[in-house]
C-alpha cells in the first residue's frame, strides 16, 4: 500500500491492537503472550481463551492498551477490575468463591512515581501485608508493563516473554523478521501484522487510528509534562472531540468511533451529545 514507509502496523494503535491480539483468527496469539506474562506466577498454566477473555478455569482476563499518560488510570484499573468481579455474584445460596481476576495494562508511558526505577519495567500487584509482604488474596492481580523501560537489544532477548516484550515495543520499527524470533506464534504475528496485506477498509481504519494515536499522544504527553499547563490539557481534551466529531461527520456509529479512538462508548456518546 501506498504512503506507508513501515511494514507493519503500529500495534499501540487501537486497530494494531485489536487486529492481533482480538480477532479470532489470532486469539492463539493472545495466549501465548498472556501465558508468558503468568508462566512466572504459575508454571505451565494452560489456559484456553475466547474473545471475552476467560479462560477454562473461569478466570477473568481485562487486557489493555493504554497510549498515554492519565490521570487517575490506577484507580480506573481498579474500577474495572470490579466489574468480573461483580459479574461472578449467583442468585441463591451461594458461598462467595470467586475466580481469580486479571487486569494486564500495556502502557506506552511510565508512572511518574517509577522514573526512579530505569530498569524495572513489569510490576505485579496483589493484596498484601504491609508489614510482613504476604500475599493477603491471591484471586486480584495487576500487572503494569511500562513499555519504554524496555531496552533490551535482540542480543540480550533471554526468554519468550522477552520476545514478546521486544516486538510489543518494536514491531512499527522492523522491516523483516529477525532470526532469533523465527518461531511459529510470531511469524504468525507478523504475518497478520503486514500493512500490504490489509485491504482497502482495513487501510482506511488504520490510517484513522494511527493518526488519531500519534496526534493524541503528542498532545498529551505535552499536557503531562512537568508544569501540566491547563491551557495544554484543555488542547489535548479538544483534540480528543475534534477526532470524535469527525469520526461521527463521516457516519461512523458509536462502536466504530470508540474502537479507533479507544474511548469508551459512553464517553463517546458523551462528546457527540455535547
Amino acid at each position: 500500500m501506498e504512503g506507508f514507509e513501515e511494514k507493519y502496523i503500529n500495534l499501540f494503535t487501537d486497530f494494531g491492537f485489536k487486529k492481533l491480539f482480538g480477532e479470532e483468527p489470532n486469539k492463539n496469539l493472545l495466549l501465548d503472550f498472556l501465558n508468558e506474562l503468568l508462566r512466572e506466577q504459575e508454571e505451565n498454566r494452560k489456559a484456553i481463551f475466547d474473545l471475552y477473555c476467560v479462560n477454562d478455569k473461569g478466570e477473568k482476563f481485562i487486557v489493555e492498551l493504554q497510549k498515554t499518560k492519565q490521570n487517575f488510570f490506577k484507580e480506573r484499573s481498579v474500577y474495572y477490575a470490579t466489574f468480573p468481579i461483580r459479574e461472578q455474584v449467583k442468585k441463591g445460596k451461594w458461598n462467595y468463591e470467586l475466580k481469580a481476576v486479571y487486569t494486564i495494562a500495556i502502557l506506552d508511558f511510565i508512572f511518574e512515581e517509577d522514573e526512579n526505577e530505569p530498569d524495572k519495567y513489569r510490576y505485579d500487584v496483589k493484596l498484601s501485608d504491609i508489614e510482613t509482604h504476604k500475599v493477603f488474596y491471591n484471586k486480584l492481580t495487576f500487572i503494569y508493563l511500562e513499555m519504554p523501560k524496555f531496552q533490551k537489544t535482540l542480543e540480550e532477548l533471554e526468554t519468550r516473554f522477552d520476545k514478546w516484550m521486544y516486538i510489543i515495543r518494536n514491531l512499527e520499527r522492523l522491516q523483516n523478521i529477525p532470526s532469533k524470533l523465527q518461531e511459529q506464534v510470531f511469524e504468525q504475528l507478523f504475518e497478520a501484522a503486514e500493512i500490504a496485506k490489509l485491504d482497502q477498509k482495513q487501510l482506511l481504519s488504520y490510517e484513522d487510528s494511527l493518526k488519531y494515536y500519534r496526534d493524541l499522544k503528542n498532545s498529551l504527553d505535552t499536557a503531562f509534562d512537568e508544569g501540566k499547563e491547563e491551557g495544554l490539557v484543555e488542547g489535548a481534551l479538544a483534540k480528543e472531540v475534534s477526532f470524535v466529531l469527525r469520526f461521527h461527520s463521516k457516519g461512523m456509529d458509536i462502536s466504530m468511533i470508540a474502537e479507533l479512538t479507544g474511548l469508551s462508548e459512553e464517553r463517546v456518546k458523551e462528546i457527540i451529545k455535547n
